[in-house]
């Protein structure tokens, strides 16, 4: 066995965003993914800002058709119909019109379960229109929630919508219907949407809100900076710790290791307190560095850790001895997660754009003199 989901085939339409990085957690758990890419084209500009072609493709076939051909949908088809699942992440009814919508590929392949990718769903008034991460948690609440209480919240890079609530969801989404479809023989249609995620991400939240311990503001609450004990604190040296210390006994190890006296802090949950503790806390760890506050704190029952970068994460003791990031031919880059003990082998990097077309095309019956016709008509791309 090569990792849990060795056997399943996944069919990945080529997209950016969400829908690679849900291929690549199936990869890495030993799915085949074949990814049906547009024959190669000319690099633009923005395909340096995707995150595409990188570590998120790695572990995939490429096959490149031409979709707008009725060859190449047929193509897709037969493709489609070896596989257990299929995910696209197009505008509604963009896979309708090129006649690989769910009807037709659950036609030849009733167990096939296609799951969608979307921001705004299948269904919906926006459902037909633009966006990206950031407009689709602003509408969930999930935005707001977030920053300084007198700065626009700001973006948290895309992993609320895109990877939380979108590639995680539509991850999980296939593989429940996937084992129900191991029972039944029926696939079924998995609509993951980018706004139901980000929403359901935040019920913690509105549980809080419902019974009245969660304010409507940014900075007023336990978990989102309001309180002096779970926070981030500017360091000596421009660096910056990142406090924790919620259970009474972990606020008293931070308390006591700090040498914070003053009777204020005794009150660890008198909220109209927390503004003046942090404050008083911000002056106490600008007078250490991050490292010497850490050579203090961290690995206690602080709950305090430094706050790295990119460069910093991969070398930290715990980041090494778990092997969190892994060093490859193509880059240091994150480790597949989660962990399991029979895992799948490393797989490979991304491939080169129609990298397998031949290979996939031959598995399918077509000879040597088909393919090349193919390709001089520009159905296929190598």
């Amino acid at each position: 066995m090569n990792g849990p989901l060795s056997g399943v085939t996944v069919v990945e339409m080529a997209a950016i965003g969400p829908c690679p990085f849900a291929a690549m957690l199936l990869a890495d758990m030993g799915a085949t993914v074949i990814r049906i890419d547009r024959p190669p084209r000319p690099r633009r500009a923005i395909d340096d800002y995707t995150g595409n072609d990188g570590f998120v493709d790695r572990g995939r076939q490429s096959v490149a058709l031409d979709l707008k051909q009725p060859r190449g949908v047929k193509i897709a088809l037969d493709i489609i119909a070896g596989a257990e699942i299929l995910i696209e992440g197009f505008r509604p009814g963009v896979m309708e019109r090129l006649g690989l919508g769910p009807e037709p590929c659950q036609r030849r392949n009733p167990a096939l379960v296609y799951g969608r990718m979307t921001g705004w769903g299948q269904s919906g008034p926006l459902a037909q229109s633009a966006g990206h991460d950031l407009n689709y948690i602003a509408l969930t609440g999930a935005l707001w929630t977030m920053g300084s209480a007198d700065r626009p919240p700001p973006p948290p890079l895309n992993l609320v919508g895109d990877y939380g609530g979108g590639a995680l969801y539509l991850a999980m989404g296939v593989l429940a219907a996937l084992h129900e479809a191991g029972g039944t023989g029926r696939g079924q249609v998995v609509d993951a949407a980018m706004v139901d995620g980000a929403a359901s991400l935040m019920t913690v939240m509105y549980s809080m809100k419902a019974r009245g311990t969660w304010r409507d503001r940014r900075e007023a609450n336990i978990n989102d900076g309001g309180a002096h004990f779970y926070a981030t604190y500017a360091c000596a040296d421009g660096k910056y710790l990142a406090l924790c210390a919620i259970e009474p006994q972990f606020y008293r190890e931070l308390i006591d290791r700090c040498g914070l006296a003053d009777a204020g802090f005794d009150a660890q949950w008198d909220e109209a307190q927390w503004p003046a503790l942090r404050a008083r806390m911000t002056d106490v760890f600008r007078t250490r560095t991050r490292d010497e506050w850490c050579r203090l704190l961290e690995g206690t029952e602080a709950c305090a850790t430094p706050v790295l970068d990119m460069d910093e994460a991969p070398a930290h003791p715990h980041m090494k001895a778990r092997g969190t990031f892994v060093e490859r031919a193509d880059g240091l880059q994150p480790s597949p997660a989660p962990r399991f003990e029979r895992p799948a082998a490393p797989v490979p990097p991304a491939p080169r754009i129609g990298e397998h077309t031949e290979q996939i095309l031959g598995k399918l019956g077509l000879d040597e003199a088909e393919r090349s016709r193919l390709l001089s008509a520009g159905v296929i791309g190598l």
